[in-house]
């Protein structure tokens, strides 16, 4: 509000109803969006408002902007805090996720995963979870999120669906105190779904 000389909020509203263009061109640059090739027009609504296109031309990596440019400016800052169900606190920096996501990121390249393939991401709430969504995202690929709770057929159809040519899952997450397998639901899945060429266990 005060970059652009906007007295309340009341205005601010108005303005950002009146001219969307202007409010998200504002809002993206505010924030510090880097976008790898920048966009021509904010909002194309040529083929009416319900096919709206946002940012045409443009290119953005969301891992470069959520992880890899705050590892370069704030490494030590926490990214991520976890809590397990027994109270136990982990924490990863910045740098500390960043290195995760570039491990992984190298390791769905180096199984073969490109740009638009689908990956599944089988895992609990965990740091994992965090670092599977970024590494899916940073090559291109289209991150599959399949609840944890989930029986392997209900994983399978979602891999199916997909048409996911990979799983990421954990090899156990205690719930409700007593260890579940997760690998065996996930090899149970796959048995099911032939386009899932790779798993990889955490």
């Amino acid at each position: 509000m005060r970059e652009h000389g906007i007295g309340d909020w009341r205005e601010l509203i108005r303005r950002s109803q009146e001219d969307v263009e202007w409010f998200w061109d504002a809002a993206v640059r505010y924030l510090g969006i880097e976008f790898s090739r920048p966009y021509d027009r904010v909002l194309d609504t040529s083929d009416g408002a319900e096919w709206a296109r946002w940012f045409t031309g443009g290119a953005v990596n969301m891992t470069h902007n959520t992880v890899d440019r705050h590892a370069r400016t704030a490494p030590d800052r926490p990214a991520v805090v976890w809590e397990s169900e027994d109270g136990r606190v982990d924490t990863a920096t910045y740098a500390e996720l960043e290195s995760e996501v570039n491990r992984l990121a190298n390791a769905l390249l180096e199984l073969g995963v490109r740009r638009g393939d689908a990956v599944g991401l089988f895992l609990p709430m965990s740091i994992q979870v965090v670092a599977g969504f970024h590494a899916i995202a940073k090559i291109g690929a289209i991150v599959v999120p399949i609840f944890s709770g989930f029986a392997a057929p209900a994983v399978a159809a979602r891999l199916e669906d997909a048409g996911a040519v990979a799983l990421l899952t954990a090899d156990a997450v205690p719930r409700r105190g007593r260890p579940v397998s997760m690998k065996a639901i996930a090899a149970e899945a796959v048995a099911a779904t032939p386009s899932v060429r790779s798993v990889i266990v955490w």
